[in-house]
């Protein structure tokens, strides 16, 4: 909770929403019960008793062992449910199917989450060669088109960036603070935020920010295999993503008494 909320937190509430997000952040890698416990400095029966309380409500799950924890299928429910609630996500989709069909390329749709991205919608390409993603997805901002799209709608002395070096996907992440800032200044130039293979490598991609919030907090990018990127399919890419982006900032104009849930 956000020490100027003026609100005290409620530290079960705190210790469980730490829990859930410690074994999400671990995929498909269990925890044992003495990994979590130490990892978020709980004594170990505290967070036997946590653990169980959350596979009985099915947020947690476990083997047949008992001793091996993961995230539970009601965290997938709950994150469905964040997309099908939410009118930016429900109002670009048409969009994106529009940019898929266009370009036969895999098409994104990104919030900014701090210092990262996640996937909230994806459009999988219609070629063999093609990029694999998924919803719900986090990578780090400044390592690819669509959170540099998102850095950039940002003054350099506000950017949500985390504290130390630049962590690396490829080898052509930008993890210099001022090669950074020097590819956001083209950014703002440009209008859009180009990725080569910074975050897979053997993959491009162009970021655009959509700008019906300020500053901007969603994108939409096309991803294109740099084996099939000659210079005019990059020109097309970019003509048909701006005209996606006009399309979708137009129809998610604020409508009067809608809720501002951010």
């Amino acid at each position: 909770m956000p020490e100027n909320s003026g609100v005290r937190g409620v530290k079960s509430a705190s210790r469980t929403v730490a829990l859930l997000e410690l074994l999400a952040a671990r995929g498909d890698r269990p925890a044992r019960l003495d990994e979590l416990a130490g990892e978020l400095g709980v004594p170990r029966s505290s967070m036997y008793q946590l653990l169980r309380t959350l596979i009985d409500c099915g947020w947690v799950r476990t083997d047949t062992t008992g001793s091996l924890y993961g995230i539970g299928i009601r965290a997938l429910h709950t994150g469905t449910s964040y997309l099908d609630s939410d009118p930016h996500v429900r109002a670009a989709r048409p969009y994106l199917d529009e940019a898929s069909d266009a370009l036969g390329e895999t098409i994104h749709l990104a919030r900014l989450d701090g210092p990262n991205v996640v996937y909230l919608a994806t459009r999988e390409s219609h070629e063999y060669v093609r990029t694999i993603s998924r919803v719900g997805r986090r990578i780090p901002a400044h390592a690819g088109a669509l959170g540099k799209a998102l850095l950039a709608e940002r003054p350099d002395d506000r950017l949500p960036l985390p504290a130390g070096p630049l962590p690396a996907r490829t080898a052509n992440t930008l993890t210099d603070r001022a090669a950074l800032l020097a590819d956001l200044a083209g950014v703002r130039e440009r209008g859009y935020s180009v990725d080569r293979e910074e975050t897979v490598s053997g993959i491009a991609g162009f970021g655009f920010a959509l700008r019906y919030d300020s500053p901007a907090v969603d994108a939409v990018s096309c991803s294109v295999p740099v084996a099939r990127l000659g210079e005019e399919h990059e020109a097309r890419v970019v003509a048909v993503m701006r005209e996606i982006r006009a399309k979708i900032e137009s129809a998610l104009s604020p409508a009067p008494g809608a809720p501002d849930w951010r």
